[in-house]
C-alpha cells in the first residue's frame, strides 16, 4: 500500500487572482507566492495549514460549476470540507462578511454539522464540525 500522510494541497482553477485572494484572506488564508510557473499558480496557505492553489488560467467569465450546477452529474471533485471548532461561530461570520450560505446549517443523527458557501467562482466549500 502507498504511505499516504495527509492532503497536501487543492488546486482550484480561478478567474481572478485578486478578487480570489480577498475572499480567501476573509477566511483567515495567506497569501504566499504568485502567479508562478507555466499554468500559472498562486498559493495561499491557512495557519491551520491547508494550502490551497489557485490555477489562474479560468477563461469561462460564465463561473458555471459543471459539477454542482447543471442536470448532468459529471465526475471530479465537487467540494472542499474545512474542519471547525464552533459551527455557530463560523456562520455568524459569514453572515457579517456578506456571503451567502448555500446549504444548511445541517446537523446530522451523529451530531455533526455543516454548511455550504461558495467562492467567487462558485467553488463549494463546506464547513464541517465533526460529531463529539
Amino acid at each position: 500500500m502507498i504511505e499516504i500522510t495527509r492532503i497536501n494541497h487543492v488546486g482550484l482553477r480561478v478567474t481572478n487572482l485578486e478578487i480570489t485572494r480577498s475572499f480567501y484572506e476573509s477566511l483567515g488564508f495567506e497569501f504566499l507566492v504568485g502567479p508562478v510557473g507555466p499554468e500559472p499558480v498562486a498559493i495561499m496557505e491557512h495557519p491551520s495549514g491547508v494550502n490551497i492553489n489557485f490555477i489562474l488560467n479560468a477563461n469561462d467569465p460564465e463561473k458555471l460549476n459543471w459539477l454542482m450546477d447543471v442536470p448532468e452529474k459529471h465526475t471530479g471533485y465537487t467540494h472542499i470540507a474545512l474542519e471547525v471548532v464552533n459551527l455557530d461561530h463560523v456562520h455568524s461570520q459569514l453572515i457579517d462578511l456578506g456571503y451567502e450560505i448555500t446549504g444548511g446549517p445541517m446537523t446530522l443523527p451523529n451530531g455533526a454539522s455543516f454548511l455550504f458557501v461558495r467562492d467567487p467562482d462558485d467553488n463549494v466549500i463546506e464547513f464541517h464540525r465533526p460529531a463529539s
